[in-house]
């Protein structure tokens, strides 16, 4: 049948019409609204919105921006100071301090979200922009509780939108070279993995502030706090010492496991662990007298992980967590002067047949002796990112511009849901560690110390140590919901 000549022309003249507004700056048309979120439009850029544009958030939107193929089109920040340079640097995109009336407003007007908040607020906003179909770019730890992180792995599904933890070393070259040496047999069947970091390099293991501070004029300190229970403000918390308070940050493991388990996980293809135990450093207030600060976290940790046989190990494997500077025993095959890791950061594989490790990001990777480095040629058998780590920004906006499942992501909610998850679980028996039960003479029990907590990965709980499962799933503050 002929196409009627009317209907034909009205919608390019609708299109000429909104393609003149748009290049002399009276609207951007997001991609969406040409074509639905999977439309491609190789001459478009992805249209974003950052949600916490300072520090971290600052530097992922200019990234994007870097790539050729996005435009910042909205910021939102609660601290007007923070957002400053972002704000200066993107002069056109329309501020928001609150992310609800962001995306209550502005809903049609963008195609992805980048999300670098504290890690109490990440979840909330990100499953917000998920329902709204926005492909949504994550800063890492992807969640603040267990419970969440299944939430967004679940929904990225359920929504087909695209993914993208910020966790850069996970395109990196690194990872993929260590998988090649293990696929090859270099080092033959992995039973242990020791992963370590110098953090944390902000106060833990401490009191919380007995005095308020007057809040900043620039900062809705209300905001901030968003699913948080509510606390007067205190000083030197923001903007970065949040990390280590249980009820905003994730301490170490939160800010550099994502970045150094990775590698095991990938490289393993581990999946959930099915016990955990572990130590913390103390601190002592007096003479005989440990401080008990349960609102923190400590300053260091020791946790043992065991995972179940996959389908590229031949047993169990066991993956240790060390922080707060604690190391574990050099390889005798390391030379004297040769640094392990990177020196405050690594991760090592201890195979039946030799020794790898790398640093953060899985930056250098090498055999053990470092001398077997050069000498062994493996195929090149996993594609490498363009960039590496800072290419991780381009790749997911070019995914997102491709649409779901069009190209492949190194990061996605499908992989960092489970690694955020295992780290969780870590922290899930530090936290159980300062559990504690009154006695009848006024003492107290600590019955989640010096145990082995079996978790149930299905049921997302400790079957053995009911206490601790308080800390899988946070209640919010009234005005969230995931």
């Amino acid at each position: 049948m002929k196409e009627n000549s009317k209907t034909a022309s009205t919608p390019r003249r609708d299109f000429i019409k909104k393609a003149s507004l748009a290049s002399i700056g009276i609207s951007i048309v997001p991609r969406h609204v040409l074509g639905g979120v999977g439309f491609t439009a190789p001459s478009d850029k992805l249209l974003i919105a950052g949600i916490g544009v300072g520090g971290k958030g600052e530097s992922d939107i200019k990234s994007f921006a870097d790539s050729g193929k996005a435009d910042i089109a909205f910021l939102c920040d609660v601290d007007d100071r923070r957002a400053a340079n972002s704000r200066a640097r993107f002069p056109k995109a329309k501020y928001y301090k609150d992310w609800r009336e962001l995306l209550d407003k502005e809903e049609k007007n963008f195609d992805a979200v980048s999300i670098a908040t504290p890690d109490h607020n990440h979840a909330a906003p990100a499953i917000a922009a998920m329902k709204s179909g926005k492909h949504i770019y994550l800063q890492k730890p992807l969640t603040h509780d267990i419970y969440e992180a299944r939430q967004l792995t679940e929904a990225a599904e359920k929504y087909k939108v695209v993914t993208q933890m910020g966790n850069q070393g996970a395109s990196n070259d690194g990872t993929r070279i260590m998988s090649e040496w293990f696929d090859a047999g270099l080092i033959g069947d992995i039973q242990e993995v020791y992963c370590w970091t110098d953090r944390p390099v902000w106060p833990q293991g401490i009191p919380w502030p007995k005095t308020a501070a007057p809040v900043p004029s620039e900062l809705d300190w209300d905001l901030w706090l968003g699913t948080a229970p509510y606390k007067d403000y205190v000083g030197g918390l923001v903007p970065f010492n949040w990390r280590g308070w249980w009820d905003y940050g994730t301490g170490a493991l939160g800010d550099m496991g994502c970045h150094l388990v990775e590698v095991p996980i990938r490289v393993l293809n581990l999946k959930y662990p099915k016990d955990v135990q572990c130590s913390v450093g103390s601190v002592y207030v007096d003479e005989f007298k440990r401080g008990y600060f349960p609102e923190a976290c400590p300053p260091s940790s020791h946790v043992t992980m065991t995972f179940a046989q996959t389908d590229k190990t031949k047993g169990d494997v066991k993956l240790h967590w060390m922080d707060g500077g604690i190391q574990p025993a050099r390889p005798e095959e390391l030379g004297p002067n040769e640094v392990f890791g990177d020196g405050g950061n690594g991760v090592l594989f201890i195979g039946t047949k030799g020794k790898m490790m790398c640093g953060t990001y899985s930056e250098n990777p090498r055999l053990i002796p470092t001398s077997k480095t050069d000498q062994v040629q493996v195929a090149e058998k996993y594609e490498r990112v363009p960039g590496g780590a800072n290419g991780h920004y381009a790749q997911w906006v070019e995914a997102s511009l491709a649409g779901y499942g069009k190209k492949e992501v190194s990061s996605p909610f499908s992989v960092a849901g489970p690694l955020t998850e295992t780290l969780l679980i870590a922290n899930l028996a530090i936290r159980g560690f300062d559990v504690r039960k009154e006695r009848s003479d006024g003492r107290f029990d600590y019955p989640g110390r010096y145990i082995e907590m079996l978790w149930d990965s299905d049921a997302m709980r400790v079957t053995n140590f009911e206490e601790a499962n308080q800390f899988v799933k946070r209640n919010y503050r009234e005005g969230y919901t995931l």
